[in-house]
This record gives structure tokens, sequence and C-alpha cells, in this order.
């Protein structure tokens, strides 16, 4: 049977004792249905992970901290995606398989055909909602640390603070950029920036301000692909050209 793995909030130690979140002990007792004596593994985001036995199974489970094992699977390459927010369970999913395909960080954006509108304590529940899926998903997929799920920005102010630390570049279905083309120009890079659209994509205009704040454009094939498409596309190909793929 498959050990569970489960994130922990409060950083760990070995031959410890600690007791779990509600959520992860609901998790565990309610749908995996463990009882005392069953083995897991936690990791507390900052990279490694712990072997641990379940002690008590409630509503707070008590676990019992083991031997410490190295193992980050971080991904050379640090990639922030920053990408529009889409309706309904799409940028759920996008969370997820860009958890999976090793992002650092995930940067929401609001953009001229971003058709959802978040703000106040209605903002901060959905970016509560959005790092516990990239915590499951880090559960799910080995990963031992988890992505950040920064604070949403207008468009044009990510933009203007976007600097030139990284690669940046902007998928644009109508450029004749290639990855490859970008490889041959600017060699191997440690860190990209990937800006994505909403459904609808980046309009002419925001294309063409990305352009002027040192954006490049990459084309992903002649087709267009669907904003929960694209950045799965894309950040495979950025991670078997310049990652761990």
């Amino acid at each position: 049977m498959r050990i569970p793995r489960i994130f922990s909030a409060e950083p760990l130690a070995d031959k410890t004792e600690v007791q779990l979140d509600e959520a992860a002990s609901r998790h565990l007792v309610k749908v995996l249905r463990l009882g005392p004596g069953r083995p897991l593994v936690l990791f507390d985001g900052e990279g490694g992970e712990y072997a641990a036995e379940l002690l008590e199974a409630g509503k707070k489970a008590r676990v019992k901290v083991g031997d410490y094992s190295e193992g980050d699977r971080q991904s050379p390459l640090a990639i922030t995606l920053a990408i529009g927010i889409s309706r309904g369970d799409r940028f759920d999913w996008v969370i997820q398989k860009a958890t999976e395909l090793g992002v650092r960080d995930i940067r929401p954006l609001f953009s001229e055909r971003c058709e959802v509108k978040l703000s106040g304590d209605r903002l901060q529940k959905k970016l509560g909602q959005w790092q516990q899926i990239a915590i499951s998903a880090c559960e799910q997929c080995a990963r031992n640390r988890v992505p950040q799920i920064l604070s949403p920005m207008k468009l044009p102010q990510f933009l203007d603070a976007a600097g030139e630390d990284s690669l940046n570049l902007v998928l644009h279905h109508r450029t004749e950029e290639t990855l490859a083309g970008l490889e041959q120009q600017f060699g191997r890079p440690q860190s990209v920036q990937l800006l994505v659209g909403p459904e609808g994509g980046l309009s002419a205009e925001e294309i063409e301000l990305a352009l002027k704040r040192g954006f490049y454009p990459m084309r992903l094939g002649p087709r267009v692909l669907r904003t929960e498409t694209a950045p799965v596309a894309a950040l495979s190909v950025l991670q078997f050209q310049w990652g761990d793929f």
C-alpha cells in the first residue's frame, strides 16, 4: 500500500512528536481510514522528508517523527508562472498541474480579458484555497517544497516589477520565435518568468506592453491553446529544455 505523504505547516525534527492540523487529520482518519501504527511521510516545505508513524487518530492526529531523508526533487530551473485568472475550476487545475511540473511560484494576474473579480476577504479566501491545492499536489507528486501562490496583481503592475534577473517569456501564438531560437540567443537560463493570458488570451496591447518591458515572445506550435493547456505545454517544454525532464 502506498504510504501517504502529509505536509506539516509546523517545522519538523526527527525523534519528536507533532500534532497535525484538522485538514490533514481528517484526510488520514476519515478519507484514508488509517489507524494508529500506520506509516506516513511528513514534509514541511524546507526540502527533504521524514519517516513517521501515526500514534493517535482523532480530530488532530498525533504523529511520531522518525528519520530524515534528503531528496529535494526541486527543478534546477526556477520558474515563475504568471497567468491570468480564469473562471470555474480551470485555474485550480492549472495550479495543480503547474505544481506537479515543478514551478517555484505562481502569480495570478488580472488582465484586460480576465472576467474574474476578486477583492477583500473573498480574495484572501481564494488565495488560501489555491495554496492548499498546491500543498495537496506536492503531497501527491512527492515534491518537498511547496510553490508559493503570490498575491494577484494587475498585469501592468506585474510587468513594471518583472525585472531582468530572469529570462522573461510571454506566450504569443502569432510570433515565429521558438524556444530553440531563444536558447541560441540567450543560452541556458537559471530562472524563467512565463507569462500566459486568461481565457481569450492577452490583448495585442498587453503583448506589446510585455515586449516593451523586456519580455520575449514564444510560440508553442501553430495551434491556439486554451488557457489551461498552454501553461502545461509550456512548462513541460521548459523543463525538458532547461530543467529536470
